[in-house]
């Protein structure tokens, strides 16, 4: 099993003024930890159980090209992008820069969105919940489009481009992975059948993460996907450090149910000393533990 950073808290009695040191440093010592993963969040506000607005928050996508330069092996991307949050074409031409900068290490997270005040806030339209997962569908299908040798144009019911035009492409072949985040079994794990590499859902415990993939699965059937075929990865779970063992065996049940990658909030106030314990006492252990 892997194992990645998300870093999602940006609140340091330091201030902005060292907030590049320490996620430059923690994406570094998350680097050389042999980490496989650094991910940060995709709001305009933080969210309200973290502080709300008052809180700092950094644009994502920003933040992950700083990343880029700082590190050499992780993949970056974000859990995940909301749909409303950029017009398709653009997102597909910012993770393709993502790409091309950090040599062939970028995914596109994406997801429904939620967060209505941070919409409301800074005057970006947030449709219904069932437009939103139609203009979801419609991205995935632009990208792909984008990510292809098809530049001609896109007609959809809410996104309408006259040329699909992406140069360079993506170092990534055929193109950078696409994970969807959620467990609607609905509409989100019938999207991940149909279109996605990788799955990602909330720790939720392995009994119901496996019902979320049994879903998945007959959502594979029809969609006449290869289940197997798409990365299971959760994000969360107990703390690596309190408790290492424990941590460890609550990851063989994860494994057992065909989770392969778990994400991780750093659990104290210095995430640059979170990660290099991460390499000392969690990872090489849990890259014993196979899926």
């Amino acid at each position: 099993m892997q194992l990645g950073i998300h870093f999602m808290n940006f609140a340091f009695p330091t201030g902005a003024r060292e907030l590049a040191t320490t996620i430059a440093e923690t994406a570094k010592t998350a680097d050389e930890a042999g980490a496989t993963w650094f991910t940060f969040m995709d709001h305009y506000f933080q969210m309200e159980q973290f502080g709300g607005a008052a809180a700092p928050m950094l644009e994502g996508y920003t933040a992950l090209g700083f990343v880029a330069g700082q590190t050499r092996n992780l993949r970056l991307g974000l859990l995940v992008t909301g749909v409303t949050y950029r017009h398709p074409g653009l997102l597909a031409k910012i993770v393709t820069t993502l790409d091309v900068l950090s040599q062939g290490r970028a995914m596109l997270g994406l997801g429904a969105a939620w967060y209505d005040r941070e919409h409301e806030g800074l005057g970006v339209p947030f449709p219904p919940l069932g437009e939103r997962f139609e203009r979801l569908e419609e991205t995935i299908q632009i990208v792909r489009q984008m990510w292809s040798d098809d530049d001609g144009p896109y007609d959809g019911a809410h996104y309408r481009l006259a040329e699909t035009v992406n140069v360079p492409q993506p170092l990534q072949q055929p193109r950078p992975p696409i994970l969807i985040g959620g467990t609607g079994e609905k509409k989100t794990l019938r999207l991940v059948a149909k279109y996605a590499d990788a799955c990602n859902i909330f720790a939720m415990g392995p009994e119901v993460v496996r019902s979320k993939l049994d879903v998945l699965a007959r959502h594979c059937e029809n969609e006449g996907r290869d289940y197997a075929t798409i990365q299971k990865t959760i994000l969360g779970g107990p703390d690596p450090l309190a408790d290492t063992d424990a941590f460890l065996a609550e990851m063989e049940r994860y494994a057992a149910i065909g989770i392969d990658h778990v994400q991780l909030v750093p659990s104290t106030s210095d995430p640059v000393a979170f990660a290099g314990q991460l390499g000392e006492r969690v990872i090489p252990r849990l890259a014993d533990i196979t899926a």
